[in-house]
């Protein structure tokens, strides 16, 4: 008897575990040893990043784990803090938390909790579309944007000098300054590239082992035998116990200030984990649904934030660790978050060792792989206007902020939308001899027109910005056309939209025309638009004999009427 379909609707992790097949138990449970080694340093390191205590990115790692695990419909998708999102976060709390760490603490949480809604509100209004906004250009540029905010933010801890600057180039600063004036922690710098080195080498030799494992377990035993825990700065042991609510102190005033950085966090969260959760689907062979993504999503930072983590999304570094060491279900995470649980109870101390250029190592080795110059270089030889977007987005992210950024960017694709809409390409067609159809004028000037004829086309939906252009491409064809002009045909298969300016506009071109003794019809035009006509109440002035189901019908029509 089949389970419920409730259960995969609401519950996909549930319906995984109750059809789960034991032979794939092994291979689970060594995927989920294998991410546990990754899961300690990665989580911590991305709180550092955000400016957060090390402690909370177990928080984050832990919870949306389990949550995911039971709203989750990818079998394989790793989630948990991320770098990318460390400087949206940082840029979010910061200023609102005024050096308190706990208040950082809670209005990160909050803001965790306002994504999580946000997500799920996606999903029940089926808004994964809005994703769309954050083109290939867009998100190049803003990754590259964010790769250097976060190698700024990690430069001094790299050199062991304490504390960071508000901004890019303020943290650059502080690292040259700390070079030329001699404050550079010589022995907080050598872990940190050993880290590096650690991090690079076991990738670049093929190693199983992970990199970021080798670095860590190193750089602690070096600390712990040579007695470095006074010289360098380390994390400090964390705090014993499991996650647990920490939103004291929050304000109405916070929730307003947190709701426009949430949504954008939200954005970018779902569009990152959303294209990665698809990848996966489509390469081993399963299915999922774009809106329970964005639900499960939601839920796994609804549950972080309650239990004092931060904003989390799809990991684009973790997951093919685990798919590596045999994952094939939810269940690998969920027991990966169960071990961290463990070392938390039991072995928090251990942190007392791991210096923190360590940590800024892994972050540095993270972002390292969000720089994408193969884009700016493709783009820079196809297209002129994303490429400006690419640029856009990413001295946005850098200049202005990383909230700021986006918004900046998102606002110029729009406008690169509206510009593209509003003045879009426009041609008259004619007869190439030989060749069957009508063709664009521009790509085939050798073809012939039609005495007495102009077919048009318009490469775009009609609506109140571009109508009166569409207007004036009609009645420039018939002014430059040979004259007597007897009938105007408009090629309206690429016009997939019409509004109450536009309609109007077409009513005013076709008395135009009428008093010039020329016909006004239509070829191909989609049935929708023609409904339109009718609903807005010009059916009757456009009535049957003016649409053609296709243009060389229209043709036809015009030959009958030279004919007679």
């Amino acid at each position: 008897m089949g389970q419920p379909k409730w259960i995969d609707r609401f519950f996909p992790g549930i319906g995984v575990v109750l059809r789960y097949d034991r032979s794939w138990l092994r291979s689970d449970l060594v995927a989920a040893a294998a991410l546990f080694t990754l899961l300690i340093p990665a989580g911590m390191a991305y709180a550092s990043a955000a400016g957060l205590p090390p402690v909370t990115g177990l928080y984050a790692t832990i919870v949306p784990l389990l949550a995911y695990a039971v709203f989750g419909p990818s079998r394989l998708l790793v989630i948990g803090p991320d770098s990318s999102l460390a400087p949206m976060i940082a840029a979010a709390v910061l200023p609102l938390a005024l050096e308190d760490q706990d208040r950082a603490v809670a209005l990160a949480g909050l803001l965790a909790v306002l994504t999580g809604l946000i997500l799920v509100a996606g999903r029940a209004l089926k808004l994964g579309f809005v994703t769309g906004l954050l083109s290939k250009p867009i998100r190049s540029g803003y990754l590259n944007g964010i790769a250097l905010v976060v190698f700024a933010s990690q430069l001094p801890k790299l050199m062991g000098v304490q504390g960071s600057g508000a901004s890019t180039w303020e943290n650059f600063e502080r690292a040259a300054g700390a070079l030329i004036g001699g404050g550079v922690n010589g022995t907080a710098l050598a872990i940190g590239l050993a880290s590096l080195a650690g991090i690079a080498v076991p990738k670049l030799l093929g190693w199983k082992i992970p990199g970021i494992l080798v670095a860590v377990a190193g750089s602690m035993i070096a600390t712990a035998a040579l007695g470095l825990a006074s010289v360098v700065p380390v994390v400090g042991a964390l705090p014993q116990g499991l996650p647990a609510p920490a939103l004291a102190g929050l304000r109405p005033a916070d929730v307003l200030a947190l709701v426009a950085p949430a949504a954008g966090i939200a954005l970018i969260t779902f569009a990152d984990t959303g294209v990665l959760s698809r990848t996966l689907a489509d390469r081993y062979g399963y299915r999922v649904d774009g809106s329970q993504e964005m639900g499960a999503l939601g839920m796994a930072n609804v549950s972080a934030g309650l239990l004092g983590g931060f904003p989390i999304s799809g990991s684009t570094s973790r997951t093919p660790v685990s798919i590596d060491a045999g994952a094939r279900t939810q269940l690998a995470g969920f027991v990966a978050a169960l071990l961290v649980a463990g070392f938390m109870l039991l072995a928090p101390g251990l942190m007392a060792y791991l210096p923190q250029s360590t940590l800024a190592a892994v972050v540095i080795a993270a972002v390292a792989s969000l720089v994408d110059i193969r884009t700016l270089v493709r783009l820079a030889r196809m297209s002129r206007t994303e490429t400006v977007l690419l640029i856009a987005a990413f001295l946005g992210v850098v200049f202005v902020g990383v909230l700021q950024g986006i918004a900046i960017a998102v606002g110029l694709a729009l406008l690169a939308f509206v510009r593209q809409a509003w003045s879009p390409y426009r041609t008259e067609l004619v007869k190439v001899q030989d060749v069957p159809g009508f063709h664009d004028v521009d790509r085939h000037p050798e073809g012939e027109r039609i005495p007495g004829l102009v077919i048009a086309r318009f490469d775009a939906p009609l609506f109140f910005a571009n109508s009166a252009l569409f207007s004036d491409h009609i009645r420039t064809l018939v002014e430059e056309a040979p004259p007597p002009v007897r009938m105007v045909i408009v090629a309206a298969e690429p016009i997939t939209g019409l509004d109450t300016s536009a309609t109007d506009t077409l009513v005013e071109l076709d008395k135009h025309l009428e008093r010039e003794g020329i016909d006004l019809v239509f070829a191909e035009m989609k049935g929708p638009i023609k409904d339109r006509l009718v609903r807005f109440g010009v059916g009757s002035r456009f009535g049957p004999d003016h649409f053609f189901p296709t243009t060389n019908n229209a043709v036809k029509a015009y030959r009958g009427t030279v004919d007679d």
